[in-house]
């Protein structure tokens, strides 16, 4: 029975590592990460969704830059047409998208292990204290929905 238990443990390490992998590449393969996002708010496009989803509206601004040297360059970002390329090197930068997709994977596993969740993009505060902040309430919805479970 013990070996059952401990196997059934250290099952939890590879199961969780191939979870966060699978999330891992799904969110980079999706489109409107944070630099589409930065550009779509440059471009005065992206407020209106973020006030849809958070209700909030984003606060932090992003200065666009004052001149724009190559126009006519292609872009990998749809909305990125007549922007700076150095300014939206520096967005990738900022947003670490300027390391391969190993490097990133790697420092956000080591970043969850220290409980080093980054900052929300919508509320300009840490993830942690978000989290922290709406666990009554989850934990609430839990122990009501596994009392009415046992009841029912």
């Amino acid at each position: 029975m013990t070996s059952y238990i401990l196997r059934r443990l250290l099952l939890i390490i590879p199961t969780l590592l191939g979870i966060m992998l699978t999330n891992f590449l799904v969110i980079q393969a999706a489109p409107g990460g944070p630099v589409e996002q930065a550009i779509a708010q440059l471009s005065g496009h992206g407020n209106a969704i973020t006030e849809r989803v958070t209700k909030s509206g984003g606060t932090e601004t992003i200065a666009a830059p004052s001149q724009s040297t190559s126009i006519n360059e292609p872009s990998r970002y749809r909305g990125a047409q007549g922007l700076d390329p150095e300014f939206i090197q520096e967005l990738e930068q900022r947003f670490g998208f300027d390391k391969p997709m190993h490097e990133r994977f790697f420092k956000m596993l080591s970043d969850y292990v220290v409980f080093d969740f980054g900052k929300s993009f919508y509320r300009d505060t840490d993830v942690v204290d978000l989290v922290l902040e709406k666990l009554p309430v989850s934990i609430s919805l839990g122990l009501w929905t596994t009392l009415i479970v046992y009841l029912i």
